[in-house]
């Protein structure tokens, strides 16, 4: 009886420290009284600490106010509660910065975005400042309804090496992976607001509490991956059934338009980087298109790619090699162009020869913040469902949406150059094919994902 006695009271003890350590792991950001560790910067929104909760509220022209924690973190596992009584925009900062010699001290940095408009981007990740939408909730769309306006919503926020997860009450939200900024401030933010009838609004955060060591990241699932690392395959995106369709360092799985090999000029392999070289700016003139060895159907199709001035390219699919064209194989298109300079952008109708569009079928949404300088690297992603849906993207947007066999999609081909073509388009399966159109375009991080 005295050894279950000892043999009890051990257990306990052990569970007892067990729990004390969990619970040591975790430091509170917020003190529940006052805004010890806190600073304002940038506008002058009011932040206060009322009834254990940190209350932020809209002011008139103000622009945008963070409350910032004094202390900077690198990795760490952060959760809190936040709640809306009003359609107002927030966020909440993390890896961020604010330094004199960045637009005069202006935050800037990741930013889980808190978004009670019908666009419904709760928990998606925003580059505050920087570099815009990283991951937009369209990724997920499951998880669009899971914020509740007037309602506490729980977050989390996994920072661990250069993987970025967000998590909207308890389910898995954005999935980035990213190395930009490895350290920065937490904070709090209260947006600038347009019109004075705005002002009064607030956004409550409460439980705000960080653990910085013996992390353990979420366990892998099915989300959607960004990953901004170039050549790069995460352990989530192996999971997902992603595979590189270009290696990063060969010709592997490539050949040229109506060949058995790779050309012999034209394209160019280095630090990672598969370039078309400039010639006469004419299709196929030099080392001519290039396609994928194997056929494709239903796919995830992700491509970083690099425009230079005046340059003209595009990345097709479904291309069958049937037509034997005297130019540039046939295929639906998504089109790569520098709109400013190229004249191919005013031609064809309603600027559907633009960049992201279905080439010289279906215009490409016209939205500036998708379109990146010229000289930068873009996001682009075709997504073909098994349906015949297909989808283009473009740094995060999209830019267009069409179902292929539908009267619809015939009407558009009727209407284009592809008229020519016999059953164009509608293949069960073909190649995809990277364009040489006689202008440098560069190309990385090229990836599938086969869909059932």
């Amino acid at each position: 009886m005295l050894r279950y006695f000892l043999s009890t009271v051990f257990l306990l003890c052990l569970a007892t420290l067990s729990y004390s350590q969990n619970n040591q792991q975790w430091t509170s950001l917020f003190n529940g009284k006052d805004l010890k560790g806190w600073k304002l910067l940038n506008g002058k929104a009011k932040f206060e600490a009322v009834n254990n909760m940190i209350v932020g509220t809209t002011v008139e022209k103000e622009p945008n106010s963070f409350l910032v924690t004094e202390k900077t973190y690198g990795d760490f596992i952060l959760e809190f509660e936040f709640k809306l009584d009003d359609q107002m925009n927030s966020g909440v900062q993390f890896r961020s910065e604010s330094k004199p010699e960045y637009m005069n001290g202006r935050v800037h940095g990741y930013q889980f975005e808190i978004d009670p408009s019908p666009r419904a981007w709760t928990a998606g990740i925003y580059d505050e400042a920087r570099r815009d939408w990283l991951y937009p909730m369209d990724y997920n769309p499951e998880v669009k309804p899971l914020f509740h306006l007037h309602q506490w919503n729980k977050a989390r926020i996994e920072c661990i090496g250069n993987s970025i997860r967000t998590f909207l009450n308890g389910k898995p939200a954005a999935n980035l992976v990213d190395d930009m900024t490895k350290e920065g401030f937490i904070a709090l933010q209260v947006h600038q607001i347009g019109k004075p009838e705005d002002a009064g609004r607030k956004i409550y955060w409460k439980n705000i509490r960080i653990q910085t060591t013996n992390l353990k990241p979420s366990p892998l699932d099915e989300v959607f991956v960004v990953n901004l690392l170039p050549n790069n395959i995460s352990e989530q995106e192996k999971k997902n059934g992603v595979k590189f369709l270009w290696d990063g360092k060969t010709t592997a799985g490539w050949r040229g338009v109506y060949k058995d090999h790779f050309p012999e000029k034209g394209w160019e392999i280095k630090d990672g980087v598969l370039s078309v070289l400039p010639s006469d700016g004419k299709e196929s003139t030099n080392g001519g298109d290039i396609v994928t060895e194997k056929k494709y159907s239903a796919f995830i199709l992700q491509f970083e790619f690099k425009l230079t001035d005046t340059a003209n390219s595009g990345v097709k699919y479904f291309v069958t090699e049937s037509e034997h064209n005297s130019g540039s194989a046939i295929g639906l298109e998504y089109q790569i162009l520098d709109d400013e300079k190229h004249p191919d952008a005013k031609l064809g109708s309603i600027g559907n020869r633009t960049l992201g569009s279905l080439y010289d079928m279906i215009p490409s949404i016209k939205e500036p913040r998708a379109r990146k300088k010229i000289g930068e690297w873009n996001r682009g992603m075709i997504v073909v469902y098994p349906d015949g849906r297909i989808e283009h993207w473009l740094n995060g947007w999209k830019m267009l949406e069409y179902k292929r066999g539908t009267q619809y999609y015939y009407a558009l081909v009727a209407k284009s150059k592809y008229v020519v073509w016999p059953n164009f388009g509608m293949s069960d399966a073909g190649y995809i094919l990277l364009q040489d159109h006689g202008n440098k375009v560069s190309f990385r991080s090229i990836k599938i994902k086969e869909l059932n």
